[in-house]
């Protein structure tokens, strides 16, 4: 698997993370003592180290086309 593929894999779990964890948690705040709220703060946690690993990798490839042009 290439790194295009990491980061792009990534970035998708992020997104898709994120925007489960916000539809999670406004059905938590509807029911506070449910599971839901905790699930949620997982879920948009999950999503940004996703999003932080995505970036990582990109600018790790980013640097490395630079790097063997030069």
């Amino acid at each position: 698997m290439t790194a295009r593929h990491r980061a792009f894999i990534a970035r998708s779990v992020g997104i898709v993370s994120i925007a489960l964890g916000f539809v999670a948690g406004m059905h938590g705040l509807e029911h506070p003592d449910s599971i839901w709220l905790p699930t949620a703060l997982g879920l948009i946690a999950t999503g940004l180290l996703a999003q932080g690993y995505a970036l990582y990798r990109s600018l790790r490839r980013w640097r490395e086309t630079n790097e063997s042009e030069q």
